[in-house]
């Protein structure tokens, strides 16, 4: 008799967790989520009491991380890593982890890692290499207070503004350079979005597309149209900004 095959999944951001699953749920629709955690601890209970086929695991969580929670696994769980971090997510899947999602995650290459999950040449994690992973992402994010950016340089016409990050409004990409929006003036940087999403404060910016990051408090109203697809109106800005799908979820309980 087929066994159904089942999965938890760990974030320590309930609405990522929600989206992953929902996403999981689109794209197999016969994995049975038996469980989420929001820190490395529920994750490292759920595999020892459930022991799930599959563990969605992201990196960076709260008492445990992903890395850690693996290197404990006795059973037969196989691991994915769900990461922000691209420098992580490469060494652990060169490392024989089965596979990786990088934030925000994406209904195509979900759907290859499902792929990749159904077949039969899956392996587990060499865990001494994960161990040596783990020494990394302690070095590299073990400041429990990171300093986010305050203060952006930018160019306007010849010359160099210093801007506070509180009085911008919007970053949006276009080519080599990114637009900052602040006070109903535009300034060019030379940073790009995916930087500029791991230097500035998740709390207070929030990245919608791939080409750009909104400042919460800049937020008119989010706007969702017919096919579910929201667009944000800044205050004192007349077009909108489209939110891709990955971004939707931090919408849906405005």
């Amino acid at each position: 008799m087929f066994n159904t095959p089942t999965a938890i999944v760990a974030d320590d951001e309930t609405n990522l967790n929600v989206y992953l699953c929902q996403l999981l749920g689109t794209l197999w629709p016969e994995l049975s989520i038996v469980g989420t955690a929001a820190n490395g601890k529920e994750a490292t209970d759920l595999i020892k009491r459930l022991e799930p086929d599959f563990a969605f695991l992201d990196i960076k969580m709260p008492v445990a991380t992903g890395l850690e929670v693996a290197i404990g696994i006795t059973g037969k769980t196989q691991v994915v890593f769900v990461t922000a971090y691209d420098e992580f997510a490469i060494e652990a899947f060169e490392s024989a982890a089965i596979d990786y999602l990088l934030k925000p995650v994406e209904s195509d290459r979900l759907a290859k890692t499902v792929a990749r999950l159904k077949s039969e040449s899956v392996a587990y994690p060499d865990r001494e290499k994960l161990v040596e992973l783990v020494a990394q992402l302690v070095a590299k994010t073990g400041d429990s207070n990171p300093q986010y950016l305050s203060w952006i340089r930018a160019g306007l016409q010849g010359e160099t503004k210093i801007i506070s990050v509180d009085d911008i409004d919007y970053f949006k990409a276009d080519h080599k350079y990114t637009s900052i929006f602040a006070g109903g003036a535009e300034h060019l940087i030379r940073k790009s979005i995916k930087d500029l999403a791991q230097e500035l404060d998740p709390q207070k910016f929030w990245q919608i597309h791939r080409s750009s990051i909104v400042n919460v408090q800049s937020i008119e109203v989010a706007r969702k149209d017919f096919r579910g697809r929201y667009t944000v109106f800044v205050k004192g800005i007349k077009n909108g900004l489209k939110v891709s799908d990955p971004y939707s979820y931090l919408f849906r309980q405005m």
